[in-house]
């Protein structure tokens, strides 16, 4: 059976969504309410260095003022916390908290066991082809996660 390349990129999105949905509802099963992807994106862009709206911003490729509301989501969840740069002290960085690091490595954790349960369905030997050829097909040049906003930036 032949799909069209329309199908095959519904397919990979439904995909991904599933994996995304079956993480976001098993985190607020654990106590982690309201946590969305585009909190991880951020969560790992501060963590990788952007300690501030503007940078943040760059990396998400949103205006800093959505990053800044996105920051104050995070802060206001107890996920990250702003904190006065020790050498300028008009200046507020971001770092994550311990609950946000915990959200992140549960968050990880689920879906490795996503994966697990995909291996039990389809087999060790069917998913690790089809991730030798999802690696095949994507290159060799990483998707940065910690960029959603990736479709508006086209291609480098």
């Amino acid at each position: 059976m032949s799909r069209s390349g329309a199908e095959l990129a519904l397919l990979l999105l439904g995909s991904y969504r599933r994996l995304v949905e079956s993480v976001i509802d098993e985190l607020a099963a654990r106590g982690h309410q309201d946590v969305r992807p585009v909190h991880d994106y951020a969560m790992r862009a501060i963590v990788a260095g952007a300690d501030n709206a503007s940078e943040l911003g760059r990396r998400l490729a949103v205006s800093k003022q959505a990053a800044a509301k996105t920051i104050a989501v995070l802060v206001q969840r107890g996920l990250v916390v702003r904190e006065t740069d020790p050498i300028d002290a008009r200046r507020k960085r971001i770092r994550v908290t311990p609950l946000g690091l915990t959200v992140m490595r549960e968050g990880a954790e689920i879906f490795d066991k996503l994966r697990d349960e995909w291996e039990r369905q389809i087999g060790a030997t069917e998913l690790a082809v089809l991730e030798s050829q999802l690696s095949t097909l994507v290159g060799d040049k990483p998707i940065r996660v910690e960029a959603p906003g990736w479709v508006a930036q086209g291609s480098d």
